[in-house]
C-alpha cells in the first residue's frame, strides 16, 4: 500500500535524502520547503497538513546555525520549539504520526561512554536548549511520534545554512592550502544522511514502538581524525595538523565529546547503521 509522506524541509541536507529514500520504497512524496509551509505560524501548519492529510508527517526543518542561535535566541526557540509544538498539535488532530528530527547537542558532552536514549539531555548552547525544548513540546502533545537524535551530519545537498558541509570544506581548503588546522578535542560521531534517510524508512515501514531514538553512524572520532579519512579516501595529498586546544574558539559553547548509541534501535533489531568510515566511503564514491 502506497502511503503519502509528508516531508517538511524536503529541500534541505537530509530531507532532501528522506524524499529520495522513500520514492525509492515506494511511497508518495509531499515535499514542502519554507515556501511551501512555515511551521512558526500554526494557522499555516493547520491549512497546509489538513490538506495534505499524510500518512505520516516528517520534520527536517531546524535553526540549526549554532552561532546564529546565539545571537537570536527568540527565533530560534520560536522556530525549533514553537515550530515543534504546532507540527505536534495539528499532527494530533489529523491522527498522524509525527517524526522529528533532534540533535546530539542536547548533551553537555561530558560522558566519557555514548549517550543513549535515557540519559538525562543537559544543552549548553542556545541551539541545544531550543531543540531540547522542541522534543520536550512533542513528548506532551503529540500522540504518535519519532524524535530522532543526528549527529555530524552531511549530506548530496549543501547545507542551508552553511553552504557546505565539512567534508566539501576540507576538500576545498585542500585545494587552496599547503596545511590545515583541524580540532582534535571534539569527539563525535559523522554521518551520511543518506544513511539516516534509510534508516528512517526501515524504521517506518515496521511495527515499531513510537518514541525517542538515536540515529547515527557506528563508532566515533575528532573532527581532525574524520578529515584525515576524507584525504585518505580521496588520495587528497595536504600537510594535516590538528588544531591547538582553544585556536579556534568561538564564542559558543560546544560539547566535547558527543557520541550516540543507537540503543532503542538495537534493543528492536532494526538498526543497520554503518560504520562512520563506510558512511564516509559511500558517500565520496
Amino acid at each position: 500500500m502506497t502511503r503519502k509522506i509528508c516531508v517538511i524541509g524536503a529541500n534541505g541536507q537530509l530531507g532532501s535524502d528522506i524524499c529520495h529514500s522513500f520514492e525509492k520504497n515506494g511511497d508518495q512524496i509531499f515535499g514542502l520547503d519554507h515556501v511551501g509551509i512555515e511551521i512558526t505560524d500554526i494557522n499555516t501548519v493547520k491549512k497546509v497538513l489538513h490538506e495534505i492529510n499524510a500518512d505520516m508527517v516528517i520534520n527536517t526543518a531546524a535553526m540549526h546555525h549554532v552561532g546564529n542561535c546565539e545571537v537570536e535566541p527568540q527565533k530560534a526557540f520560536l522556530v525549533n520549539g514553537i515550530g515543534s509544538r504546532n507540527l505536534a498539535l495539528i499532527c494530533r488532530e489529523i491522527q498522524s504520526p509525527l517524526v522529528h528530527i533532534s540533535t546530539d547537542y542536547v548533551f553537555d558532552g561530558k560522558k566519557e561512554t555514548p549517550y543513549i536514549e535515557t540519559d538525562r539531555p543537559v544543552p549548553l548552547n542556545v541551539y541545544g536548549n531550543t531543540k531540547l525544548s522542541g522534543e520536550y513540546f512533542i513528548e506532551s502533545i503529540a500522540e504518535k511520534y519519532f524524535i530522532l537524535r543526528v549527529s555530524g551530519i552531511y549530506g548530496k545537498n549543501p547545507c542551508r545554512a552553511k553552504g557546505s558541509n565539512f567534508v566539501q570544506t576540507m576538500l576545498r581548503l585542500a585545494k587552496e592550502k599547503s596545511e590545515i588546522r583541524v580540532v582534535d578535542d571534539e569527539i563525535l560521531t559523522p554521518t551520511f544522511t543518506g544513511d539516516i534517510a534509510d534508516q528512517i524508512v526501515k524504521l517506518l515501514s515496521g511495527v515499531s514502538e513510537y518514541g525517542l531514538y538515536h540515529v547515527t553512524a557506528e563508532g566515533e572520532c575528532s573532527w581532525y581524525e574524520f578529515a584525515a579519512e576524507i584525504f585518505s579516501i580521496t588520495g587528497t595529498d595536504v600537510v594535516l595538523n590538528p588544531a591547538e586546544p582553544g585556536e579556534f574558539a568561538g564564542n559558543v559553547m560546544r560539547p566535547k565529546r558527543c557520541v550516540l548509541e543507537n540503543k532503542h534501535l538495537k534493543d528492536q533489531n532494526l538498526n543497520i547503521m554503518f560504520h562512520w568510515k563506510e558512511g564516509l566511503r559511500r558517500y565520496l564514491t
